[in-house]
């Protein structure tokens, strides 16, 4: 196997090396650390690269699996990244921004605890935009990081550099947050697998915890890796009191069948102006899910225009509200313009919140009816394949198919879904623009129905494969 091919390794795959002693996760890291060099900058999806300390974390996992009663923990020996808005304690992050460059974290998020406690080696850590808060992935401290399909083009945002270094073949694994759709637009932009589970399924850290918006996910290159670390990530924690119980497990042999169901699909959610390249790749999605015998069917959700000024009011109230009076205004000019421009706006009123949260029951009652008929929905990831890899949500202005729509709200078609914030998600590759750039397609479950959303994610993948041969991966 090249080194190439290596740096591609499923996460699974090398495990059952691993076990086999077909390989040892010296020589992974030493693979994906050659690469990393090599390739790196190009993408710029690191803040930090920890090439010796995840060396030296390989040779322990390498003599575990040289003891034949050796204790092996999930993800022994593999490598992961873990994004730079992730507490590590006693490791450095930043949160992408200048006023964080120095600090150095006392505890660690319970995403990261429970995927380096399961024997994952820490290989670096992932960028940002800053404070997580956009759907681009560049910022003053550490630069642009571009998809590794188009460098003109941005990984999107804000687990940016998760998906970027999973595309390029730097990580093995990598996590990511989702708060509006920072593991599914990334997941999307750069051809991988990336899963918003149902709000309480992976714990958080305190006080982000309790806001229903807020997800900790996984993403891989394949439904396969995905399932992996989510089996990692979730299950109650007795940090956060939202923690669901029991935990739930993806099952490691997923049935593909997919004979009879009854899906739906949105080409718009009502609401969106979406590209015709995106629309295309969509609708090929569609009629794949038809070849494989599922019934799926074009719905109206009902969902008005107005949505999106509910869901602002509720990301203002409460993730602008925290950046708006933690840092005072002489302090802003360190900050990106986008940050800047998010923490000046006018903060919603408490009775705007109230209204905000009557609006999702609103919606809720429009698709939880439509799911009394279909076990899932599908639609687009992105209303464009992917925004210009220096593109300023605070300055630049977006069009789609000539018209113009708000930077955020009018590209992103995930942030309904955090609204809807107990149904799983995960976007998938759908296929690619005349740019390069990968398109995705989000599958959408029934509240607290996960594996539904697995077992048709993997149906779709065995139809569209990725990265396992040279010709399927980025030329970098």
């Amino acid at each position: 196997m090249s080194d190439s091919d290596l740096c591609y390794l499923g996460a699974a795959e090398a495990l059952r090396r691993f076990k086999a002693r077909r390989l040892s996760p010296v020589e992974l890291v030493d693979a994906l650390a050659a690469r990393i060099e090599r390739v790196g900058p190009k993408v710029n999806a690191f803040t930090y690269v920890y090439a010796e300390r995840a060396r030296a974390a390989a040779r322990r996992a390498e003599a575990r699996y040289a003891k034949t009663d050796g204790r092996l923990r999930p993800l022994e020996g593999l490598p992961v990244v873990i994004k730079d808005d992730t507490a590590i304690a006693g490791d450095r992050t930043t949160y992408g921004s200048l006023l964080y460059k120095d600090n150095i974290d006392e505890t660690t998020a319970p995403s990261a605890d429970r995927i380096l406690k399961a024997g994952a080696l820490l290989l670096g850590r992932s960028t940002t935009p800053e404070f997580a808060a956009a759907g681009i992935c560049w910022s003053r401290l550490w630069g642009v990081t571009a998809t590794p399909w188009n460098l003109r083009y941005s990984a999107g945002g804000s687990s940016g550099g998760a998906g970027a270094a999973l595309a390029a073949g730097l990580t093995t694994l990598a996590n990511g947050t989702d708060i509006g759709g920072s593991v599914r637009i990334p997941a999307a932009a750069c051809g991988i697998y990336g899963f918003k589970p149902p709000y309480g399924r992976n714990p958080e850290a305190p006080a982000f915890n309790l806001d229903w918006y807020n997800h900790a996910g996984p993403m891989a290159r394949s439904v396969a890796d995905c399932a992996l670390l989510q089996n990692v990530m979730s299950g109650p924690d007795p940090r956060d009191i939202a923690a669901i119980r029991p935990k739930l497990r993806i099952p490691k042999a997923l049935d593909r069948n997919l004979k009879g169901w009854r899906i739906a699909y949105s080409p718009a959610l009502d609401i969106f102006e979406v590209d015709r390249e995106v629309a295309a790749r969509t609708e090929a999605a569609v009629e794949a899910f038809r070849s494989m015998g599922a019934m799926v069917e074009e719905v109206e959700l009902g969902w008005p225009p107005s949505i999106a000024k509910a869901a602002a009011d509720h990301l203002g109230a409460i993730f602008g509200a925290w950046i708006a009076e933690t840092f005072a205004p002489k302090e802003r000019r360190h900050m990106t313009s986008y940050v800047r421009a998010f923490a000046a706006s006018p903060a919603p009123k408490l009775i705007e919140l109230l209204a905000s949260m009557e609006t999702e029951g609103r919606m809720f009652e429009k698709l939880g009816a439509l799911f009394r008929r279909y076990r899932l929905l599908l639609c687009p990831t992105t209303a464009l394949p992917s925004m210009p890899a220096a593109f300023d949500p605070a300055k630049d202005s977006a069009r789609i198919n000539g018209k113009p729509v708000d930077s955020f709200f009018g590209v992103y078609m995930t942030w309904p879904f955090n609204m809807m914030s107990r149904c799983p998600v995960m976007s998938v590759p759908s296929g690619f623009a005349k740019s390069g750039v990968p398109t995705g397609l989000q599958i959408v479950g029934r509240p607290f129905d996960d594996v539904s959303v697995f077992r048709a994610a993997a149906a779709f993948e065995m139809l569209h494969p990725l990265y396992d041969k040279p010709i399927r991966r980025p030329k970098l």
